[in-house]
């Protein structure tokens, strides 16, 4: 999810593409020094990562942390802007100098993803450590023939983070229930000189996870297997009823008041700032962003929510490992590679490093206490497995997504119509 910032104080939030996170101090939970280093051979290795702004990732933070307690190993960070890494992370694959361990996304759909590196010959294969982290139903996202080419950091919910201190403070004083009742809360809110959503129109992540997630309900809460019958040509965008309504939902929030002034224009510092400041209630961005917020406005409370839906439909959210560690398939450090990420697998690791980003873990999620905190709002649709991966991580090529995403953005400034972006999504299946 992309990070971006906010020069009066404000911490950054998470949209799309890098999770978001402060600090992640995993004190207490290393191992002892010098275990789960490699017993033999070059102790030292490389990572790459997405970044956005200055702030300090957490993958760097959490191969920091393994340097303290393996003193004995070095690692060597090379960030990349978010809006290149893609295109930077292919070159240097193609090139045979890519770092040793890269981050990736499970899935097609995306210029980093698992399976078309993997079927390209650019990612190593994992041991059982990663297969035992690959989510229930998640397996086609991380390889094939029972092999795995990622290992999974976090669960990450894709919905909502609002901010109820300032709903009620705005009059809201309970959540719309359907996407009726958003519509007119929309329209007391513009009188008001709020907003209910922050939206960043010029940024096409956060347009394109925006319709995404109207399409949740809309689409894969009654057809789970939508994309998969789109894969076989049983259906198509153009001729899908949900997915014409979900982009038609743009349109109907965008003539409700629903977004904030000057949308079109927007960049993602408008999510951060009217979340933050209440001047917006909610935004369509990863859950884990619920903790930046929470440092940045402390006094106000954030929750998780999914996206009301229409009275027909069923309540539906995204949930699903989006970030993963591969191994660079020709890399001379693969045994100091495997041994990190055998570390991260441990148990310990991936709740500190859930916990301190303000995802849900990988790992122990059966015995997960949803009872308070901010993911308290969608437990019964997690709990009751109302939820799947965003769709694009299913789509064949990154340039769906894309088509759908810069597609939004016309919606938006009216220069496209829900056929129109529909049309071009089928065209960039094929290629």
């Amino acid at each position: 999810m992309t990070q971006h910032r906010r020069s009066a104080g404000l911490k950054v939030i998470g949209v799309l593409a890098v999770p978001t996170i402060a600090a992640l101090a995993l004190t207490g939970c290393s191992s002892p020094a010098g275990s789960n280093s490699p017993a033999g051979g070059s102790k030292e290795f490389s990572l790459s990562f997405a970044t956005s702004n200055t702030m300090e990732s957490p993958f760097q933070v959490l191969a920091e942390s393994y340097m303290k307690s393996h003193p004995d190993v070095k690692i060597t960070f090379n960030p990349q802007p978010n809006d290149s890494y893609d295109q930077t992370l292919r070159t240097q694959l193609q090139a045979g100098n890519a770092s040793d361990i890269v981050v990736t996304t499970p899935g097609s759909g995306q210029g980093r993803s698992i399976l078309p590196l993997a079927e390209a010959g650019f990612l190593e294969p994992l041991d059982d450590a990663a297969k035992k982290l690959v989510p229930e139903g998640s397996a086609s996202l991380f390889g094939k023939d029972d092999k795995v080419y990622g290992q999974a950091a976090e669960i990450t919910v894709v919905g909502l983070v609002a901010n109820e201190t300032a709903a009620k403070a705005s009059g809201v004083a309970d959540f719309p229930s359907d996407f009726s009742g958003l519509e007119q809360q929309c329209k007391t809110l513009q009188s008001n000189g709020k907003s209910f959503f922050a939206v960043a129109g010029s940024a096409a992540p956060n347009t394109g996870l925006m319709a995404m997630s109207l399409a949740g309900s809309r689409v894969y809460a009654d057809d789970p297997k939508w994309n998969e019958k789109r894969a076989n040509n049983q259906t198509t965008f153009a001729g899908s009823d949900g997915w014409k309504s979900a982009l038609e939902a743009v349109s109907k929030l965008n003539d409700a008041g629903c977004f904030q002034q000057g949308v079109a224009g927007a960049g993602f510092d408008a999510i951060t700032q009217g979340l933050a400041t209440g001047t917006s209630l909610a935004g369509f961005i990863p859950a884990p962003s619920w903790k930046q917020l929470k440092s940045a406005a402390a006094s106000s409370d954030f929750d998780v929510r999914a996206l009301p839906a229409e009275k027909d439909h069923k309540a539906f959210t995204y949930a699903s490992a989006n970030y993963a560690f591969s191994i660079n398939a020709v890399s001379k450090n693969k045994d100091a590679a495997r041994a990190f990420l055998d570390w991260t697998a441990e148990p310990e690791q991936t709740k500190a490093f859930a916990e301190i980003d303000g995802a849900l873990p990988v790992s122990g999620l059966d015995s997960y206490d949803f009872s308070s905190g901010a993911y308290k709002n969608v437990a019964d649709l997690i709990k009751g497995g109302k939820y799947g991966p965003l769709p694009n991580t299913q789509w064949p090529n990154s340039v769906v997504y894309d088509a759908l995403a810069s597609g939004v953005q016309g919606l938006i400034t009216g220069q496209k119509t829900a056929d129109q972006v529909l049309q071009s999504m089928d065209a960039a299946w094929g290629q």
